[in-house]
């Protein structure tokens, strides 16, 4: 069967998403996650956006080894030089260069003629040639771009050394007929395209990024590209869960072989979903939670009776475990720690001891804590950061005729004693982080607050996300618990905890570049 490669960019068009930001650390977990997964190239970030997406990408080059780990660049020497330099002494480094090619572009974005663009394309590409085995060249808005203009371009490439090229329906405005046409009309158009993979691009404006990239396999490319769970610019980038699952149960009528590791799927949604603070909708496809919900009574009798009269696809190929773990406040640390590790955990020994505290927490106040809530708990918190205020008690005074008032006790770990505080505010929430604020003499700004349900249950564990500002610069933190006020708490001191070890380590303010390829 015919192969496609697939090509995650969640590290650089997935951190696009507005409120996002990773840090190195969180980078690597989800680079690392996204190897286990099979993926076949890795789009680490933009080097030259800013020293700290530099950095990111160094790291994350240097953490994974079988994939081909890129950076983004325009179609700029200093872009190319900055991405040489974030991945040297990677295993398998590469370059994606972009550059605008449709008609609105070159006359609204860069006041260029036809020649102009492909001049400055050839020279780019000939360029990173010189410094990676593995070079892709992107035509922005490829897919509003005239059809003889994007063979032109290819032609020019080519030559100069390209690997790939990709044409990305950069806005999403194509059907899945127009997409596909155009990877047809380069096959039979383009002189030397065997030589080179095409690869599609897909955003999710009109809803049909998915649809949209398995036009594009049908007609012939060989590279598709996206996110996990879809995020990204504006309404997102192709799902490539949904794509390879697509693939993988219709491979009857598409003919493709991927070679992922589907069973992980299930979890790199998760890993990407909590570190990015972008929960996944119930009804989203593969990895929605309620994907392998039956809740009709007609569903629920055909899937006793046989399960395919309503599933068409098994929960445990994704890696979807429908067990429900039943675990309590008399579970021991044994039992615990077997737990984490059939769920695929590998922690330190500290780590486990500061989750079973944790865990013993939850089991006091919860009837049954189920793997979602153990998901929570160990990974609530992925930064590298110094942990310098951890909180011991929150207390809260309330009443509908009365003022708010908050007060916490927290530990700062570069003095004795733990110091307590208290606020009033214009709700119980505003309360508590005006106290926060007095105690760690960080005023901080709240940008965006958002809560979600772990399980369900009157009991069920809450999960908050927080992202806080101070001057140009903006961190995320969260927090778990069966009370949202104390994950609340948790969630805001997480996000000054990893704003003061920002600060001290003197990490530079990123800089956006835009991209839409």
């Amino acid at each position: 069967m015919r192969r496609v490669q697939f090509f995650d960019t969640t590290l650089r068009d997935g951190e696009q998403s507005p409120g996002v930001n990773l840090n190195a650390e969180e980078k690597v977990a989800i680079a690392l996650q996204l190897e286990r997964l099979g993926i076949h190239v890795l789009e680490a970030g933009f080097a030259a956006a800013s020293p700290g997406d530099l950095e990111a990408v160094r790291q994350v080059s240097q953490a994974v080894k079988g994939a081909t780990v890129v950076s983004l660049a325009r179609a700029v020497p200093g872009d190319i030089e900055k991405a040489r330099e974030a991945l040297q002494g990677a295993e398998n480094p590469g370059i994606h260069i972009f550059l605008a090619t449709s008609p609105i572009h070159r006359k609204y974005k860069l006041n260029m003629t036809r020649e102009q663009v492909l001049e400055k394309a050839e020279k780019a590409v000939q360029m990173a040639g010189k410094y990676f085995p593995h070079v892709e060249f992107s035509m922005e808005d490829g897919g509003r771009t005239e059809k003889e203009f994007l063979c032109q371009v290819a032609e020019r490439v080519i030559p100069a050394g390209a690997d790939v090229i990709n044409i990305p329906d950069t806005v999403g405005y194509l059907t899945p007929a127009e997409y596909g046409e155009i990877f047809r009309y380069m096959k039979e158009h383009v002189r030397g395209i065997e030589k080179v993979k095409l690869s599609a691009h897909c955003h999710d404006d009109l809803g049909m990024a998915v649809a949209n990239t398995l036009a594009a396999i049908e007609a012939g490319a060989e590279q598709v590209e996206g996110a996990i769970n879809g995020i990204g610019e504006r309404a997102g980038n192709t799902a490539l869960e949904e794509v390879a699952v697509a693939l993988a149960t219709r491979e009857d009528h598409y003919q493709v072989a991927t070679g992922l590791h589907l069973k992980e799927i299930g979890k790199t949604s998760r890993l990407v979903s909590k570190l990015t603070g972008m929960p996944v909708p119930g009804n989203k496809a593969v990895v929605g939670a309620n994907a392998f919900a039956h809740e009709s009574g007609i569903h629920q009798d055909g899937m006793l009776k046989n399960s395919s009269t309503y599933e068409i696809l098994r929960p445990e190929t994704v890696g979807v475990d429908s067990t429900q773990l039943v675990l309590g406040k008399h579970s021991g640390r044994h039992a615990f720690q077997d737990k984490l590790q059939e769920m695929g955990y590998r922690l330190s020994e500290e780590k486990i001891d500061f989750l079973f505290s944790r865990f013993k927490e939850l089991a006091d106040r919860k009837k049954r804590v189920e793997e979602e809530d153990l998901i929570s708990l160990v990974e609530e918190k992925w930064g590298g950061e110094e942990e310098i205020f951890t909180l011991e008690t929150v207390q809260i005074s309330y009443g509908n005729r009365s003022v708010p008032t908050a007060s916490v006790r927290i530990c700062d770990h570069r003095y004795p004693q733990a110091l307590q505080e208290a606020a009033c505010g214009n709700g119980s929430i505003d309360a508590i982080f005006k106290a926060i604020d007095r105690v760690t003499g960080e005023v901080m700004h709240l940008e965006d607050y958002k809560i979600t349900s772990v399980t369900d249950g009157k009991d069920a564990l809450g999960e908050v996300f927080v992202k806080l500002r101070q001057g140009d610069y903006a961190v995320q933190g969260r927090g778990v618990s069966t009370d949202i006020l104390e994950a609340s708490a948790r969630a805001y001191i997480h996000a000054v905890n990893r704003w003061v070890s920002r600060s001290t380590a003197g990490e530079g303010k990123a800089v956006s570049v835009f991209s839409g390829s």
